[in-house]
């Protein structure tokens, strides 16, 4: 019996210590969303989005026509050491351009005028996570922003 017990124990210590581990890029800066390209990793437009009332419902504007943060990717994967930010609160939504600024609407009612889009975030290592668009993402400029904040994370897919 102390034998299959001592046995049991090695076999679960073995299978513990062979996950894989994340053996990619690593943001080097904190809670900054970036865009994975093989093995570099380009840091996204980090800012703020100014919130005006127009008629019944709110816009968000991040100032500029467009990000520096861009890529070819229609289906693109983030990084994030994810320190003060929760991966899971994120939500991706297109940006309009409009009079050189980018733009999203929501309505106070719940509904959104300018359609959120899915992500998938996948843990990786400690707090390390990947988080990637749920469906290929048109051409066009996007952003990046945590359910309870104004900040934002641009970029732009060309």
């Amino acid at each position: 019996m102390f034998l299959r017990t001592i046995v049991f124990l090695c076999l679960t210590v073995g299978w513990l210590n062979s996950e894989e581990k994340y053996s990619g890029p690593v943001p080097p800066k904190p809670d900054i969303l970036y865009l994975m390209h093989a093995t570099t990793l380009v840091e996204t437009e980090v800012g703020q989005a100014r919130e005006e009332k127009r008629k019944n419902d709110s816009t968000y504007i991040v100032s500029g026509a467009s990000s520096p943060a861009r890529t070819p990717l229609a289906e693109p994967v983030f990084i994030v050491d994810a320190r003060q930010i929760a991966p899971e609160r994120l939500e991706l939504y297109k940006l309009e351009v409009k009079n050189g600024n980018r733009e999203v609407s929501i309505s106070p009612k719940g509904r959104r005028v300018s359609v959120r889009l899915y992500l998938t975030v996948t843990k990786l290592s400690g707090r390390i996570y990947k988080i990637e668009a749920s469906t290929p993402l048109e051409n066009g400029e996007y952003a990046i922003s945590p359910s309870d904040g104004n900040s934002v994370f641009c970029f732009e897919v060309y």
